[in-house]
């Protein structure tokens, strides 16, 4: 016969257990309950909840108010990654400080704003698809490499993503390791949520298809070739569109399934795919959203004078709002003695600024 005191201890021990399991918190008049978990398949994340992994350090919670979905996180993976530092990419994954809003009812536009970071995954890990490479023509055309392509090695693990300097590991494309852990037998897997509030889905079947397509004809360029720090590869002049870079890409109405966000509506409900071919994660978003992050490129820019902002944040890597001659890459460290033009042996944004637009106006071969 059980004791009644032995009853009474393994009635605390359980109580003790349930707390532990399920945390609740109140937010001003709002009291919700987090599940805490580290298998991704056990949890709804449309609901609120703590993702805690000591394994690899993943620390990632979500609550809702009565407008927002807000995503806190360390932005550490919660599954295994390839190896970083490696040939391909030079940096470490390090823990960064997150804070996510997301609209909960989100507001359909139907017209696409481009963004280079459209979305977060479950986890905290951002979807960034597009890359900060450029190729460097000397005719005068400059194209922006796509992250899978075979022209140059960006250090891509096998879930699709690699590191940025700051420490910040980001998916390309779709990411595997959480597909993986999701166990349920649903074609539709939810694996984050776009900054417009839309969620984010992967299909397993891979039925919904993208409505991009390879451009026809001859990519011009002459004396073409990509630099950074260590690395400097020569590109052949010319060639069909092979998808190396995000211009070889245009969007045709209707060709596929998903509209030009890698968007669709099923059941009444939108959201963007993640898929096996271009655009791999949406380059633009269907809905109303504030973000810092607007001004990724479209698919098909015309090739040209390349964007003042996104070189200057390229190679500004330190991040003090001037570049070095260490930092300079491609053509622009052979002049940058002739492009500093204070000689304070950095190169400001207005230097590069007259730089672009005097090379600009040079008559083209």
């Amino acid at each position: 016969m059980i004791k009644p005191k032995h009853l009474l201890l393994a009635l605390i021990i359980l109580v003790c257990f349930c707390a532990c399991k399920n945390k609740k918190h109140e937010h001003g008049e709002h009291t919700h309950v987090h599940k805490e978990v580290s298998n991704l398949d056990d949890q709804n994340y449309f609901d609120e909840y703590m993702l805690s992994d000591e394994v690899y350090g993943t620390k990632t919670s979500v609550t809702i108010t009565e407008t927002q979905r807000i995503m806190v996180t360390n932005s550490l993976p919660n599954h295994n990654t390839g190896k970083f530092p490696n040939e391909g990419n030079p940096n470490t994954i390090a823990a960064q400080n997150r804070k996510f809003e997301f609209p909960l009812k989100p507001v359909f536009v139907g017209k696409p704003t481009w963004i280079r970071e459209p979305g977060i995954a479950i986890n905290g890990i951002k979807f960034e698809p597009g890359t900060g490479e450029v190729v460097q023509c000397e005719s005068g055309e400059n194209y922006r490499v796509e992250a899978f392509q075979d022209i140059i090695d960006l250090g891509l693990d096998f879930n699709n993503a690699h590191v940025q300097p700051t420490g910040a590991y980001h998916y390309h494309g779709a990411p595997v390791s959480i597909i993986e852990t999701m166990e349920n037998l649903e074609d539709l897997v939810h694996i984050g949520f776009a900054h417009d509030g839309f969620p984010i889905y992967y299909s397993r079947s891979g039925k919904y298809k993208p409505s991009y397509r390879l451009v026809e004809g001859i990519r011009e360029g002459e004396d073409c070739s990509y630099e950074r720090p260590g690395i400097s590869v020569e590109v052949a002049d010319g060639g069909h569109h092979d998808g190396t870079f995000n211009s070889d890409f245009e969007f045709v109405d209707g060709l596929g399934d998903l509209d030009e966000c890698n968007g669709i509506t099923i059941d009444d409900e939108y959201m963007y795919l993640v898929t096996s071919e271009f655009p791999y994660v949406s380059r633009c978003l269907m809905g109303a959203f504030e973000s810092n992050q607007r001004g990724g490129p479209p698919p098909n820019r015309p090739a040209g004078k390349p964007d003042l902002n996104e070189l200057f944040e390229k190679m500004d890597m330190n991040k003090d709002y001037k570049i070095t001659e260490a930092e300079a890459e491609g053509p622009l460290k052979q002049m940058f003695k002739s492009v500093d033009t204070n000689n304070d042996d950095f190169l400001s944004k207005e230097e590069l600024k007259k730089h672009l637009n005097d090379y600009d106006s040079r008559p083209k071969r």
